[in-house]
């Protein structure tokens, strides 16, 4: 099952990334990325029930960290085509807009504060009631949608975790929307900019994405990129390409950590002596 995902996975990532060169990718570019993700489902839902799991750890795997990466995507992106297509005229009609759509995160977040603290906190103790099919639990805070959902491709809070993933993306693209003008004074002033390669930098951040380094590994790897281009004042492009490029290194594939490694022990090391 995870060497199948994870192809699946690369797959779409990289179409999607190759669909979303432009910073604003239009309306009709997300109708395509979401027919892609759609698509991307169907095979993984094909394949899980004409394989199924081997065990129930493996199960809960798929249905607590794998599934809900690629449905958050759907919901992302679904999210933002309705956003896109129901946008106003005018500054002000658009701020409001999107204050609007962040108000609607903030009220899912605080309805469902006590998952949002369980899953957060990378906690397991009810993973075999919310994570593994035919278990749900009506007491556990039930969402619509899982009662006419397709019980053998679903569990009872796969979904939330989802909404969770997706509603992070979500108020990044929105938060950026509203302060586009201050976050240009930001960069125009910083005073950190990043002076090692953009391969460097996209390298970093997939370790670190790797190492669930940020919101116990929940974060999206776009989130994290995002941060890292308004801190450090850079431009990372299409950052999946480079990694693909490191990825595709016959030796050294993580030069950049290595050197870092390296640098750190030496100036221990000088350190000591001194």
């Amino acid at each position: 099952m995870e060497k199948f995902y994870n192809e699946k996975l690369l797959n779409l990532d990289f179409k999607i990334n190759d669909l979303e060169i432009e910073s604003k990718p239009s309306i009709q570019v997300i109708e395509s990325i979401i027919h892609l993700i759609i698509k991307t489902l169907i095979e993984v839902k094909e394949y899980v029930l004409k394989n199924d799991f081997k065990s129930i750890d493996e199960e809960i795997n798929f249905f607590k960290h794998q599934k809900p990466v690629l449905v958050s995507k759907l919901i992302f992106h679904n999210t933002l085509y309705k956003i896109e297509t129901k946008k106003p005229n005018g500054k002000t009609t658009i701020k409001r807009h999107l204050n609007d759509e962040l108000q609607k995160l903030k009220i899912y977040f605080d309805n469902n504060l006590d998952f949002y603290k369980y899953y957060r906190t990378n906690s397991t103790y009810l993973d075999h009631k919310y994570f593994v099919r035919g278990k749900h639990d009506i007491k556990l805070s039930l969402d619509n949608y899982y009662f006419e959902a397709d019980h053998r491709f679903s569990t009872s809070h796969g979904f939330k975790v989802a909404n969770i993933i997706a509603n992070d993306l979500l108020q990044v693209h929105l938060e950026n929307q509203l302060n586009e003008n201050y976050q240009k004074k930001v960069l125009d002033n910083s005073s950190l900019t990043w002076t090692s390669s953009k391969r460097a930098l996209t390298e970093l951040i997939y370790a670190l994405h790797s190492y669930g380094a940020f919101g116990n590994g929940s974060t999206d790897i776009k989130v994290i990129a995002k941060t890292f281009e308004r801190t450090f004042n850079v431009n990372l492009g299409n950052f999946y390409h480079t990694y693909l490029e490191v990825k595709g290194r016959k030796i050294n594939r993580t030069k950049f950590l290595d050197n870092l490694r390296e640098a750190l022990i030496k100036k221990m090391d000088e350190q000591e002596v001194n």
